[in-house]
């Protein structure tokens, strides 16, 4: 079964779309990324939430705008502790997303 996962950040600029890129692709896995900003490229909404079985919030705001959209999608939030400081695909940013996520789900880089 295909696991469903989603991520999330401010813009869906940088973090959300390297973290999307990384599972592109990848056996098991479907992924999608979105921002919680009015002026994100894709914005976050319940549709989304309701779709992924795993959502992957960047910082604590970004999980408490999820559960603001869709309180009942607590269980499947967790939060990567990832700070705005990084560029789209940084090498520095893929390292630590790829640690971080290891942790919660079984994928072979």
């Amino acid at each position: 079964m295909v696991k469903k996962i989603l991520f999330v950040c401010s813009g869906n600029l940088d973090r959300s779309p390297t973290a999307e890129a990384l599972l592109k692709g990848k056996e098991g896995f479907e992924a999608k990324s979105a921002g919680i900003l009015i002026g994100a490229r894709r914005r976050l909404s319940k549709n989304l939430i309701d779709w992924a079985d795993i959502i992957f919030a960047m910082e604590e705001i970004h999980k408490t705008a999820i559960l603001g959209i869709s309180p009942s999608a607590k269980n499947k939030v967790f939060v990567l502790g990832i700070p705005n400081m990084y560029v789209r695909n940084d090498p520095e940013l893929v390292k630590v997303l790829k640690e971080r996520i290891s942790q919660y789900l079984d994928v072979k880089w």
